[in-house]
């Protein structure tokens, strides 16, 4: 069994990185008393920031979930879903459910990539529709952490020789560290992003985050038993200019036509979203099958729907 306290592996990811985020103690979690108390039992008095993150092999609602990355101010936890099976993972639950636990996940679902693309437009810079933000891209940019990762490719490679690469046991050095480095930064880069977004690119990350977890979640009745989307906060200067407030829009793909919706490598979508300065996902395996998710403004919505719509009546 893996051990409940490890020190942090030598020649970890650390690169330029902040000393104290290099030296964090990484604890192995097999049991639930091992981990800390606020975050087992949540509470508004006592409110967390974590950094989170799973590895699993094919991780989607059919995958296996095998290590989840909880990252606190002093220490990174590695919850081991495979030693400390279904009752390890249920106590996290309250925490992973709560309003007063805040967690830090880069990409998920994108998010990551709308607070990094607001702070662009904040700078006044421009970013093409098809630019991803990757993980590894993140750390390396200055305003962050300004630190190289390339034991992520190494890893990455790992994966494509052994798929269950994250279902060994027991944990090698290179699983800790690579699970270890996936979050230690998270809260920090949080952080700074925080320190930079105005009120209203926050109101706006906020309504996109909204957005998009509905695209990924299994829905028949519009929504009808989710939150609404949050409001312009009454902080926001009068004069200080506040764009529209975007918009989902669900597309239903009759079988044998989603080929056409996303075209030859993509193209299909590619242009749309140029076009129409949309973000548009599609569900597939790790999603609602067969649906097109499209997220923006009202009318470049209504444009993305009409071209997507047309494709569908082609032959």
């Amino acid at each position: 069994m893996a051990s409940p306290h490890s020190d942090p592996p030598d020649g970890g990811g650390g690169g330029g990185a902040p000393p104290e985020l290099q030296s964090l103690p990484v604890r192995v979690i097999t049991e639930p008393g091992q981990l800390p108390v606020e975050f087992l039992e949540p509470s508004a008095a006592q409110k967390l920031v974590i950094g989170f993150d799973c590895e699993g092999v094919d991780l989607c609602r059919h995958g296996a979930l095998c290590i989840m990355q909880l990252a606190f101010p002093d220490a990174v936890y590695l919850v081991d879903a495979i030693e400390g099976g279904k009752e390890l993972i249920q106590a996290c639950k309250p925490a992973l459910e709560s309003e007063y636990v805040t967690k830090v996940i880069h990409d998920c679902k994108r998010d990551s990539e709308i607070a990094y693309s607001l702070l662009e437009e904040q700078d006044g810079k421009k970013r093409g529709s098809d630019d991803y933000i990757s993980f590894v891209h993140l750390l390396a940019d200055p305003r962050y952490c300004g630190m190289p990762y390339p034991e992520k490719e190494e890893v990455r490679t790992l994966l494509r020789q052994d798929p269950n690469f994250w279902k060994n046991r027991p944990l090698s050095e290179m699983m800790i560290r690579a699970a270890t480095d996936d979050v230690r930064f998270l809260l920090s880069i949080h952080e700074k992003m925080m320190e930079k977004l105005s009120n209203v690119s926050l109101w706006r990350l906020s309504v996109r985050s909204e957005l998009y977890c509905r695209c990924f979640c299994i829905n028949d009745n519009l929504y009808a038993d989710w939150p609404p989307l949050p409001t312009v906060p009454d902080e926001i200067e009068p004069d200080v200019y506040v764009p529209e407030v975007d918009i989902l829009s669900v597309l239903d793909v009759p079988p044998g036509k989603m080929g056409r919706v996303i075209g030859r490598k993509g193209s299909s979508i590619m242009e749309v979203k140029q076009s129409c300065n949309v973000e548009i996902h599609i569900g597939g395996a790790k999603g609602p099958p067969d649906r097109v998710f499209i997220i923006g403004p009202v009318k470049e919505v209504r444009k993305a729907e009409a071209i997507l719509r047309g494709r569908m009546l082609e032959y």
